[in-house]
């Protein structure tokens, strides 16, 4: 996959990523919100192989100098029945608010719903992430649900789950091609 936006290409990854990846995998305030903590050195080049061979995931990179400054991740659910995208983003702090996010999905959006003719795009958010959910909700997605202490990644020290609520959100063709 290769996809250009203004400012921004979108591609799958590549065994040279690490230094990038890293940079913003390691940030705890970046993964916040994420089911794994920060990445450590020593587990980087683990993670590179496997984005490499995860078409799910698309490394987003700056037009201009290459940089990889983040990473969408899109998956489709029940390929046999419906044309349902699932999707996910996560970018360097030091990118954050400049809206290479926004033009990364509506990028992304673009693909699933011209190239793909997918049917409907859904993504889910930490209620307390406002930050993602604000940017779906500008991409004109609607929040459909909000889920009381429906997931945790994490437990305390006497192993009982940490949970947190999530937002799921959806965007139509139809909506999508209105806005």
């Amino acid at each position: 996959m290769l996809l250009e936006s203004n400012r921004l290409i979108l591609r799958l990854f590549k065994l040279n990523d690490g230094s990038d990846l890293y940079e913003y995998l390691s940030d705890e305030e970046v993964v916040k919100y994420e089911p794994y903590g920060p990445i450590t050195l020593d587990i980087i080049d683990e993670v590179v192989k496997s984005r490499v061979n995860n078409a799910s995931f698309i490394a987003v990179c700056l037009k201009n100098t290459n940089k990889l400054i983040g990473n969408l991740y899109v998956n489709k659910i029940d390929p046999q029945k419906i044309n349902t995208y699932e999707i996910g983003y996560v970018f360097n702090k030091n990118y954050q608010g400049m809206g290479y996010a926004t033009e990364a999905v509506e990028c992304l959006l673009s693909h699933l719903f011209v190239s793909k003719q997918a049917h409907r795009v859904v993504a889910y958010c930490n209620t307390q992430n406002t930050a993602s959910w604000r940017l779906l909700e500008r991409l004109n997605f609607r929040r459909e649900a909000e889920r009381v202490d429906n997931m945790f990644f994490n437990v305390d020290k006497d192993g009982n789950p940490i949970w947190f609520s999530s937002y799921q959100y959806a965007l139509l063709y139809r909506e999508y091609k209105q806005s």
